[in-house]
Order: C-alpha cells, then structure tokens, then sequence
C-alpha cells in the first residue's frame, strides 16, 4: 500500500498544474461547475421520442438523431413555470405541476393544470386550495390528489371535485400521504394508489394523535415573536402513528378498511395493486424491522392472506419500492431481498413460493431499472456492483438468470433510462476522471446514436483551474478488511513536504460516498479548493456502508458509531505514518451521521486529530423511532447502544480544535442535539467554536448561506490545521 501510495503521488504530480484559483463563490454562488444533464426526461409510448424539461419548455426529441424536433409545451407561453410533468397514459393530456412549494424533505404543495393536447386547452386542477401527490388513473378519466390531509379526485370528462375523506386534521389524522417519519425513513410522501381499472383508491390513514410533538421555532428575520411549528416527531422508543390501508370505491363511493390482524405498532412500508385489480398486496414490518409479511387482500372477500415472510437476524430495510413488481402474466412477482447475503432479484409465484432466482453472486444488483415483459420469459434490465464495490455498470438478464449482458462499456458509475419499447436507452455515465456524459443508444447491438450531453464547457473550466483527479485506492479497517477510499491531493505536490490531511466520511448505515464518479457529494468542489491551499483530502467509507456484502453493511448492528470511529482512528494512524502526510497536522469532518462520526472519531482518538468540524450531528435516543430502532432496536432493548458510543457522553475526552455548526430549523436532526452535546462540552470545560444558522433546515440550503458555511469552515481550517 505505501507503494501504491508513492506511485500515486508522483502521477499527479506530472499531470496537473494549478492555474486560476478556486472561492467559495465560484462552486456555490455562481456554479462554474454545474453539471448538465438530462432532467424530467420521459419516453414516449412509441418509443421513437422522447420528451425533457428544458428552460421551462417540454421538449420532444426523435430518438434516430437525438434532436428536438419540437415544442410539446412551452411554459413561457402558458404563463407556467412547470416544475414537473406526467402524460395519462394515453398521451392525450399532461398533467403540469407548478408553484411547488416543499413542506419536508420530499412533502410538497403545489398547482396543477390539466394541458389537452387536442384544441391546446389549460384547465386549473382545482381552485379549492393547492394539492399534493396529484395522479392521473390508468384510464385517463381521473386524477386524485391530497389537500389538507384529505384524499380527493377531480373527473377530467367536467372537472367536478369528489372529496373521498372527510376526517383529516393536522396533528391528528392523515389520509392518502404520510407522517413525518414515514417520509423521511420509508421515503414515501404519496401514499395512495389508483387499482389497474381505475375503480378503487387504496390509501394510507394515519391517525397519529398520540405521537408526541416537536416545537420549532422561527424567528422569520426579525418578526416581533418567534414563530412556533409544532409537529409529530416519535422519537426512539416512543409511540408512532397507527397506520392502517383503506380501499375506496368510486363506483358505489365505499371504503372499506384491511385487516392485517390485531398488533397495530407495525409499519407498512409498501402496498401496491397486482394485476388482478380486486387483489391488493401489503407489505407488513414489524416494529424492530426484522421481519416482512407479504399479504394479499381479497377485495371482494375482503380478507387477507400471508404469502411470504422474510427474516433477518439484524434488520430488513424495506425501502426498495420499485423492486417489487407484479408480473403482466398474472402468475409470479419479482422482489429484492439480501436474503442470501447480497441484495437480488427473485421471481415468486403469486402463492408467495420461490420460482426462480434472476441474479445471483457476490455483488449486489443495486438497482432495478425496467421490466421488459413483451417476450414469454421477461427480461430485467438493471445496475450491479459486480465489478466491483466503487463501479456501477449496467445488466441485461432474463428472470430465470440465463443470457446475462453488460451494456455500460465505460468505466466510473453507470445508470440507463430504458424506452417504453426497450429499443433505446439513455445512459448516464461518469468516473473520477471525467464529468457526466449522457448518451442515446439502441439496445440492439448496444450502439451509440449520439452523445446528448458531453459536459465539455465543465471539463474546460475545470482545466482551467487545474483540477486534481480524485484517486481511488483501498485502506484497511481496523480489523484489517479493506475499505473504500479516494484522495485530493494539491497540485504539484512535492515529495519532500510533508502536508496536512483532512478525512471526509459520512459513514451511515448502508450509504456509499466512495465511488468512482465525478462529484460524488456535494462537498467535492469545496475539497478541490481546500488542495488548491495545500490540503490532501481523503474520503473513506467505513465499516457499515454499502456497496459490499450484508455482512459488511450490518455488522455494526446494536453498536452504532464504534466500529465507524474506529476504522476513521485506524485511518488517521496509517495515513500519518506515509511520508507526505503531516501527522501532526490531520483533521476530520462531516455532515449529519458524519458529524456524528467526525466528533466521535475526536473523541475516541484524541491524540490522532488536530481539529475536526461537525455539522448537525446526533445524538440516537433524540432520533426518530424507524431509522434508530432498525440499527439500535428501542433504548428499552439495547441502552448500552444508545449510550456507550453517544458523543455526549464522550464529551470529556475531546481535546482537539473543534467546530459545531447546525441549523435552527432542522426538522430532521433537530436543534436539541447541539444544545445537549454544547452544555456537556462547556460543563466539561472544553473550548470550542460553534455556530448555528438561524431556520435553516438540515441541508442549510440557500447560495448565501452556503457561501458562508463553507468560508466558516475553510477559514477554520486553514487557522487551525
């Protein structure tokens, strides 16, 4: 490894050479190094176009070229600013949604306009309030959408508005999308489905009038009082929301309720309609998330059969939504599970028995694609880690697991977006070495058509300021396994110096930052500048992240934060003893979970760091109930978990430079957890720097408050590293 590590050091230096100097301002204000690509893109049924927003206007392309061949809808002329878009599915109309304005992390409220194509008719949605989740039914004949807690749907044949629940109330009741943990850990928002013949609404109800309340306060630029915002935070170990699925008729206007048996303190992470539209499937997660229940609800018999179970001695994380799907044949379902070790596709019958097993192997097959189901034996198209851990390539395989092929040729991360008639497909391809580049090709024969987006303005402007190429290596764990790293290094290094080192992670459970891609985070403009002032930045994916096997994943179960600490201390020894490195000179850092890491690291490994930076870390037991107790189970089952490796109580050992910065606002790893963690280090007699953003939620977002944020930190420290 320290062979590797010289031979690195001298190939920077003969390929890059620093030209003009990189600020704050020029990554965060005015986005020299924004990426282009391909954004709302959907195909056409014909499969010969495609359709993207572009510039406020919907374009259409002909796949034989790649070029616009004209203006489906332009929002300029419709006095829109369309931020999305979704045809019905016969392409008669496009349902527009404007004005979106976020409530969370994925809740939002919005207008919509029905677009008709034929006589180029705009219609509001509705004039009644703003909506949320609007979704058009499979026969084109209506759209439903949720206001106010209510689930609604408007018929497009009149636009007359049907209300379909009448008891939602905020803080208490919710119908057709989710509470706040819900989205945030299940990542659902929309929580309603139109049945394959637009006759039914399945739909979540949540009643959480027993979940305990948060307070925000808002202090809204100098308002004359504060603004309090109080909502439903169930934190580890206390009580959720009760969920329960409902099923509307719209036909005789009924609603009857699923009995999925009597133990109500579940999740129900997923549900979805089969092919035969009096069959709903459900799936059922007990609260410590160990075990998943597939159950199939009879509509007409209104009853519900379990028809699969799935086990784990650590925890399931059911969030692959679209990773389960429901054959067009009627007869099997296709779902993932890392039931053998490595996240794969397997094809069940409807009875819930396994048929055949579509991937197989020591590599995850990450992400499900398309299902292309024309031929007798379907065929899925999908990403893998199958060379290896910081690659994503692009497999074609039929789901009996015969005549595997990769279509990505390139190096680096690869994805596709697949035709409806799976005769083209756009791949999105980048590597450390070069940024994005999307392409149309026809799936026959993998050939290229044409290169739609090269990003040759961003490899320019990144030539200009003599970027260094993020190189990829490996460094052991501190039980000696082999973890994911990449280094920054300045340009020009001399072999003589030695410099100081800066370790980035993020090292939450199941997440990847170390890949061979361009950005990687959103960090990685800012790490350049920091190796334009003489830093070497090296990002490491700990124990318990993904892209390896389940074992590596979840072998930090029950004891959250020791294994990741350990293994970014182990990291620090190895890197201080190599001969460019300044040993007495290194620091580390990250956001959220690695702020977490990044103090704990500072605190168990005192002698190693000189200064870190922490922002918006946490503290388990103020965490929300889904996300700590599928790592920790409650604080009643596992206190040590919740206490041996909080940062609170760590506190008194912390002797290096540190700087805490959080937001005021944040409705996901709440203020509370850097008031808690500053008291303990002041009642310990520890200095530190500290700043918070005033409402400002967990991403701290806006251009001004990023300029400033990153100014902070890189004033921090270039002053005490």
């Amino acid at each position: 490894m320290k062979l590797h590590f010289t031979v690195l050091l001298l190939l920077t230096a003969l390929c890059s050479s620093a030209q003009k100097k990189l600020t704050v301002s020029d990554i965060y204000e005015k986005g020299l190094f924004k990426e282009e690509t391909m954004k709302s893109l959907n195909w056409m049924n014909d499969g010969q176009y495609y359709t993207a927003l572009e510039e406020n206007q919907i374009l259409r392309y002909d796949v034989t070229t790649g070029q616009s061949d004209s203006v489906i809808i332009d929002g300029k002329a419709l006095n829109l600013k369309i931020d999305d878009y979704d045809f019905t599915p016969d392409e008669s109309k496009v349902l527009l949604l404007t004005d979106k304005q976020k409530v969370f992390r994925r809740s939002f409220t919005a207008e919509y306009y029905i677009y008709t194509f034929q006589g180029e008719e705009l219609k509001r949605l509705s004039p009644n309030g703003r909506q949320s989740y609007a979704t058009i039914s499979p026969d084109n004949k209506n759209v439903a959408f949720v206001r106010d807690n209510n689930l609604f749907f408007v018929k497009l044949v009149n636009m007359s508005e049907h209300q379909v629940t009448k008891d939602g109330e905020k803080g208490s009741i919710i119908n057709g999308s989710t509470d706040w943990v819900y989205e945030e850990e299940l990542y659902m928002a929309k929580a309603f489905f139109w049945s394959p013949n637009s006759e039914n609404l399945a739909f979540y109800r949540f009643d959480e009038s027993e979940v305990k309340e948060y307070n925000l306060q808002y202090w809204d630029s100098g308002a004359l009082y504060p603004r309090d915002y109080r909502y439903k935070y169930p934190k580890a170990g206390e009580k959720n929301s009760t969920v329960t699925i409902k099923i509307y008729n719209l036909k005789d206007n009924t609603t009857q309720t699923v009995d999925l048996g009597e133990e109500t303190d579940i999740y129900i992470p997923n549900i979805q309609w089969t092919k035969n539209p009096d069959i709903l499937a459900i799936k059922r997660l007990n609260r410590l998330q160990n075990k998943q229940d597939i159950f199939h609800y009879s509509t007409k018999f209104k009853s519900a059969t379990n028809i699969l179970t799935d086990k784990s001695k650590t925890y399931i994380h059911a969030t692959y939504t679209n990773e389960w799907i429901y054959l067009d044949n009627g007869t099997h379902f296709l779902m993932s599970s890392e039931r053998e070790g490595y996240k794969h596709f397997y094809i069940h019958r409807m009875d819930g028995q396994l048929e055949y097993k579509a991937t197989s192997g020591a590599f995850n097959a990450e992400k499900l694609l398309a299902l292309d189901q024309r031929t007798k034996t379907p065929i899925l198209y999908y990403t893998s880690t199958e060379n290896g851990s910081t690659e994503r390539h692009v497999y074609r395989v039929d789901f009996k697991g015969k005549g595997k092929i990769q279509l990505s040729t390139k190096p680096g991360v690869n994805t596709a977006d697949i035709s409806k008639d799976f005769k083209y497909y756009i791949s999105f391809n980048s590597s450390a070495a070069s940024p994005k580049e999307v392409s149309l090709y026809m799936t026959k024969g993998n050939k290229l058509v044409k290169v739609l987006k090269d990003n040759t303005k961003l490899k320019e402007t990144t030539a200009q300021y003599g970027l260094t190429e993020k190189i990829m290596f490996e460094i052991e764990a501190a039980d000696k396994k082999l973890l994911n790293a990449y280094m920054i290094q300045p340009a020009n290094m001399d072999s003589t110096k030695r410099y100081p080192l800066l370790l980035y992670q993020y090292s939450g459970p199941g997440k990847q930052r170390i890949k061979n891609d361009w950005y990687g985070d959103k960090h990685f403009m800012w790490h350049q500048l920091l190796a334009q002032k003489g830093y070497i930045i090296v990002g490491i994916d700990c124990r318990g992240t993904g892209g390896k096997s389940e074992e590596f994943k979840k072998m930090t179960y029950m004891k959250m934060g020791k294994l990741e600490a350990e293994d970014q201390v182990a990291a620090a020894k190895y890197l201080g003893s190599l001969s460019f490195v300044d040993k007495s000179r290194i620091g580390i850092w990250g956001w959220s979970y690695g702020g977490y890491i990044s103090t704990l690291a500072l605190e168990t490994g005192p002698d190693l760091f000189k200064a870190g930076i922490a922002v918006s870390p946490f503290l388990w037991k103020y965490y929300d109930t889904i996300y700590s107790e599928r790592y920790l189970r409650r604080p009643q089952d596992n206190p040590e978990g919740y206490n041996e490796y909080s940062i609170v109580r760590n506190a008194g050992k912390l002797r290096s430079e540190y700087l805490l910065i959080h937001g005021t606002g944040d409705d996901n790893v709440h203020f509370q957890n850097a008031v808690t963690l500053q008291n303990e280090l002041i009642m310990q007699g520890k200095q530190f720097d500290s700043f918070y953003y005033p409402d400002n939620n967990h991403s701290l977002i806006g251009k001004k408050t990023k300029v400033h944020l990153y100014t902070m930190m890189m004033d921090f420290l270039l002053e005490n590293l």
